[in-house]
């Protein structure tokens, strides 16, 4: 490619970004671009939690080639970071290297930021401009964007049924309603998650692992269980490798063997004796998790979207009809349309013989 206009430039920044998906949390999935008169010099994306930025790995990159990036342009998916935390500013690093331009798609929403990292730039008179391609910059990031906005996660709920809303049968029989392609595509957004949530009903009759299997990965989510009267037994295969039971009851011989068997609890009761689910959120923000993936059953999946906690459905609809069985949900009746709980479709994809469906709730 002879020049990369600024649009071209940033979209190669994004699928840098992409790359980190499953592994930059709690941080931003950050790509960078270093570009001098339509060449790439070098690119990079944001490492693990304490391990370099994006800005810094394409800066290194450029490095390794013997590039020199004085008076190039940065491609930034998200405001290069003023401040120190796990590692030193960002913007810092580019006005030290002679980074003449810095674009960046959007505005960090981190309050330690938020502005102030373009403000650096400039002062230091680096030239700034943005936003370019922001939509998709804030989707990739939608988790992060979320727990900085609200001190919540995106909370994402999984579900798989037939063309009627049916997820088992009558005797519990569920697998496979859905195809391999479709069961595959659940493990990807498994793996971009925090963590992986589900209820004890889903627990005990499933016994599940919790974990992404279908592809390989360098960590696995947390798994959390929202267990109100302690009823998680020791055997489950969530507990092997740790796991964050919620509770609402006190049981001391319980709570000892659950603890021994490697769970951490949570004791978090609301008035009526069940676990507190938007207080939950708001630890789990707390946590510094982005995206929470819920694969639970119809009676938790209705409490959690009767409390306002779940931001997005994904559903994968398989082209069959099952008849009396078990319902997507296990919400109340509503004695006019005006009561329905709206959402709107965000995407909607074909995976082998099956769909894809995002729907968000309206806010």
């Amino acid at each position: 490619m002879d020049s990369l206009s600024d649009q071209q430039a940033m979209q190669l920044a994004l699928n840098w970004a992409q790359k980190g998906m499953n592994t930059t949390m709690p941080n931003p999935r950050v790509g960078c671009l270093i570009v001098n008169q339509g060449q790439v010099l070098g690119a990079g994306f944001t490492q693990p939690a304490g391990q370099a930025h994006a800005e810094i790995e394409a800066l290194r990159d450029a490095q390794s080639k013997g590039h020199d990036v004085r008076g190039a342009t940065a491609y930034v998916t998200l405001e290069p970071c003023s401040h120190t935390g796990r590692t030193p500013p960002c913007a810092d690093a580019l006005i030290k290297a002679g980074i003449r331009r810095v674009v960046a798609a959007i505005l960090d929403p981190n309050p330690q930021v938020a502005g102030r990292g373009m403000a650096r730039l400039q002062t230091a008179g680096v030239e700034v401009s943005y936003p370019l391609l922001e939509q998709q910059a804030h989707e990739i990031n939608i988790g992060f964007f979320q727990r900085m906005n609200s001190g919540k996660p995106w909370i994402r709920m999984k579900a798989a049924a037939s063309l009627d809303g049916k997820t088992a049968l009558h005797n519990n029989q569920s697998q496979w309603i859905t195809g391999p392609e479709a069961r595959a595509d659940g493990h990807h957004w498994r793996a971009r998650a925090c963590a992986i949530l589900t209820g004890i009903g889903t627990l005990k009759e499933d016994d599940p692992r919790l974990t992404v299997r279908a592809i390989p990965v360098s960590r696995q989510p947390v798994r959390i269980i929202v267990d109100s009267q302690l009823q998680t037994p020791v055997t489950a295969k969530a507990l092997q490798g740790g796991a964050l039971i919620v509770h609402a009851c006190q049981n001391p011989e319980k709570q000892a063997d659950l603890l021994a068997a490697g769970a951490e609890l949570l004791f978090l009761p609301n008035s009526n004796g069940k676990v507190d689910l938007p207080a939950l959120m708001l630890e789990l923000g707390r946590r510094e998790f982005n995206e929470v993936h819920i694969e639970a059953g119809s009676k938790l999946n209705s409490s959690l979207i009767q409390e306002g906690c779940v931001n997005e459905l994904l559903l994968y609809i398989a082209p069959s009809l099952l008849g009396d069985a078990r319902n997507l949900f296990d919400l109340p009746a509503i004695d006019d349309l005006d009561q329905k709980i709206r959402l709107r479709f965000h995407q909607v994809s074909q995976l082998g013989n099956d769909l894809r469906l995002l729907a968000r709730f309206d806010t």
